[in-house]
């Protein structure tokens, strides 16, 4: 069984800027995506995740992204554990992104 990987926000953003883009999952609640949108993520809360399997790739990679990492690293793990072999944990979440990458986007 694939185990996740982890990617920093700093990372991310120098494969997006080469058009290397990989699915990226945002696994917050519809509240927190409201106040920090994450650009260009698809958005599944966590509890939702076994029920929509569906609407993911397996064979895409992808950046599973939450507040912090914790419950996208949760997810991740979860995702590998069910046949997903491209995947990668955000490294701090979209506070990290924030910090590191887009201030623009709120911190919370």
């Amino acid at each position: 069984m694939a185990q996740p990987g982890k990617i920093f926000a700093r990372q991310l953003k120098e494969r997006i800027d080469r058009g290397d883009c990989p699915l990226i999952l945002d696994v917050r609640e519809r509240e927190e995506v409201e106040l920090a949108r994450f650009p260009r993520a698809m958005h599944i809360p966590m509890a939702e995740i076994p029920a929509r399997l569906s609407e993911l790739d397996p064979q895409r990679e992808l950046v599973v992204v939450c507040h912090h990492g914790v419950r996208s690293a949760q997810v991740a793990g979860y995702l590998c554990s069910v046949g997903f072999e491209r995947v990668l944990n955000l490294s701090g979440g979209i506070d990290a992104w924030s910090l590191n990458v887009d201030p623009a986007v709120p911190r919370y």
